[in-house]
């Protein structure tokens, strides 16, 4: 029986890979591997998070970087490590301040899970982000894909990691069918993730090159094959199948909610409250609102916000739509005569030291430009 012919080594120049002919499994691992890590040498994006790795840098990028698109991610990612550049100083930072500096990510749960593991940082771990997948899932809000990623990314651990793009091109390589999202396949994912990343060289750069591919080559639909590292060893290109794979999750409907928002000012100023901890932009501030899961009248909100407004007006209704909801804004402008009031007035200059929602602040401005054209 004829020798096999050996896999070049190095990277793969698009739409010239050699074929590969692994006599097993392991055989094709090793080269899935060699060939994402020399593409992500060459091809990686250049993102402030990549300039410096630390436990630290990693823990804040990818908190930021969950359900929220890199380029987002970017600006705000170098604000908020000019403002918190070590744990420490995160984890002395009011909970006000860092969702502050959250402003415009979204997702603010995750501010405050981060906030949280700083904290635990600082008091159990002396400071230092720990280097172990079981010692990072102590942490707040770190689970399986952030623990992975810490721990392979900045201190290169063989430790898997699975996002949507890494179960897409794992899915694409092996032709897995199926959705990411059912329990079988994200099994199966973790544990091909698992196989690959322990023969790779560099398990942080194979695992930001697969994230990579998945974000820049090989997207949900139409992949762009001929500029894949792994084109020849893809089955699913093989058969012609690869943007069938995965199979679209079905979306449940957004569930449409109504925040009745009244805007009182005194003296200049706007009447600001907290949400409530838990839900929807949780501890942020918003002007005080009545929510429903219907339109209701003003002389209804009126009955029903704090504080109690003498008179109320309608001025505008807009939506905006979160993953899961689609919020009805009806905005009202009111005046009250209760002085004990549960909240801050804020002025328009230190607006920007309160985390308030895209929409809300949108309303807080729009409040503001009633107010120089003369409207009291």
């Amino acid at each position: 029986m004829p020798a096999r012919k050996r896999v070049q080594r190095g990277l793969v120049s698009a739409g010239r890979a050699p074929r590969l002919e692994p006599a097993s499994a392991p055989a094709r691992d090793r080269f899935a591997a060699e060939q994402v890590e020399a593409w992500f040498a060459s091809n990686c994006r250049e993102l402030p998070w990549r300039t410096r790795r630390t436990g630290y840098t990693a823990l804040v990028s990818e908190a930021m970087l969950q359900q929220t698109q890199v380029s987002r991610v970017v600006d705000k990612y170098v604000e908020f490590m000019r403002r918190f550049p070590t744990v420490a100083d995160l984890a002395r930072a009011a909970e006000r301040e860092v969702l502050a500096a959250w402003q415009g990510l979204g997702y603010y749960g995750r501010a405050k899970r981060l906030h949280a593991a700083a904290k635990a940082v600082v008091e159990r771990f002396g400071g230092r982000v720990p280097s172990t997948v079981d010692e990072l899932r102590t942490l707040p809000g770190v689970g399986p894909y952030t623990a992975g990623a810490i721990a392979s990314i900045a201190f290169g651990r063989p430790e898997p990691i699975v996002d949507t793009n890494v179960a897409r091109v794992l899915m694409r390589l092996d032709s897995r069918p199926g959705t990411a999202g059912e329990r079988a396949t994200a099994e199966w994912v973790w544990s091909r993730a698992g196989s690959l990343v322990a023969v790779a060289r560099s398990p942080a750069a194979f695992n930001e090159g697969l994230m990579e591919l998945g974000a820049t080559i090989c997207p949900a639909g139409e992949p762009a094959c001929s500029a894949c590292p792994l084109a020849n060893a893809c089955l699913a290109r093989a058969r012609r199948i690869a943007a069938t794979i995965p199979e679209p999750a079905l979306k449940a409907a957004r569930k449409r909610v109504y925040h009745h928002a009244v805007v009182f000012e005194r003296n200049g100023k706007v009447l600001l409250v907290q949400r409530p901890s838990e839900g929807l932009w949780s501890s942020m501030w918003q002007v005080p609102t009545v929510e429903a899961d219907e339109a209701i009248g003003p002389s209804h909100v009126a009955s029903m916000v704090e504080p109690r407004p003498h008179t109320i007006e309608l001025r505008e209704r807009f939506v905006h739509q979160t993953s899961h909801r689609e919020v009805v804004f009806v905005v009202h402008r009111g005046k009250t005569r209760v002085r004990d009031v549960d909240g801050v007035w804020v002025a328009a200059e230190e607006v920007n030291s309160y985390a308030l929602s895209n929409p809300m602040r949108a309303i807080v401005a729009g409040r503001a430009r009633n107010t120089k054209r003369g409207e009291r």
